[in-house]
This record gives C-alpha cells, sequence and structure tokens, in this order.
C-alpha cells in the first residue's frame, strides 16, 4: 500500500520559516518524481517544487529564492524548507510522487498539511 504523509505545517508570522517533510511508502521512492503542491481556498491546485529522481529541481516563480526542495533516498523522504513566508504563501501544501515513462504513469498525493502565515 502506497502512503504519502506530510508533516510540518503550522502557523508562522510573515517573514518566518518553515519545513515541510514527506514521509513515502510502498513505492520505489528513488526512481520518482518527487513535487511539493499547494491549494489555497477558492484556488486551483499549484505546482510549488519539484525534483527529480536525478536531483534537479524546478520550482514557481512565485517561490524562487524562497523555498527548497530535497530528498533523501535513503530515508524515503522528501523535504520543502520555506523561508521568508509571505502570507500569499497560505494553503493546503500536498507531497506528490509521479513516475512517468512511455506505457506507464503512476502518480500518488498525500493528504495534505496546512501551513497559514499570519501576523
Amino acid at each position: 500500500q502506497v502512503q504519502l504523509v506530510e508533516s510540518g505545517g503550522g502557523l508562522v508570522q510573515p517573514g518566518g520559516s518553515l519545513r515541510l517533510s514527506c514521509a513515502t511508502s510502498g513505492i520505489i521512492f528513488s526512481i520518482y518524481t518527487m513535487g511539493w503542491y499547494r491549494q489555497a481556498p477558492g484556488k486551483q491546485r499549484e505546482l510549488v517544487a519539484i525534483i527529480g529522481s536525478n536531483g534537479i529541481t524546478h520550482y514557481a516563480d512565485s517561490v524562487k529564492g524562497r523555498f527548497t526542495i530535497s530528498r533523501d533516498n535513503v530515508g524515503n523522504r522528501v523535504y520543502l524548507q520555506m523561508n521568508s513566508l509571505k502570507p500569499e504563501d497560505t494553503a493546503v501544501y500536498y507531497c506528490n510522487a509521479n513516475y512517468h515513462v512511455v506505457g506507464s504513469e503512476r502518480q500518488y498525493w498525500g493528504q495534505g498539511t496546512q501551513v497559514t502565515v499570519s501576523p
């Protein structure tokens, strides 16, 4: 059974930092592209950052220079370090695991963790 379990969300003041963690099980973690997405109230889910199996990263323009995604292929975890947080970063953050080769695609989501940035 595949499980993605996020942790580390919470309430933080503007300018503060949080570190999200996603623990995975049931997948061959090292071959998956891992990502963080977020969904604010009334908005569509959007990509925050992804990290490929080769370690290459991609960030949404809105978080470049503030957020850092990393992965631990031994512990089967992916992290999102969030610095200089802004109120507009408030959202539910979801962990995503994606594996796509020709003829086969697998994708899994975590249950989400709330991040609230407020004075």
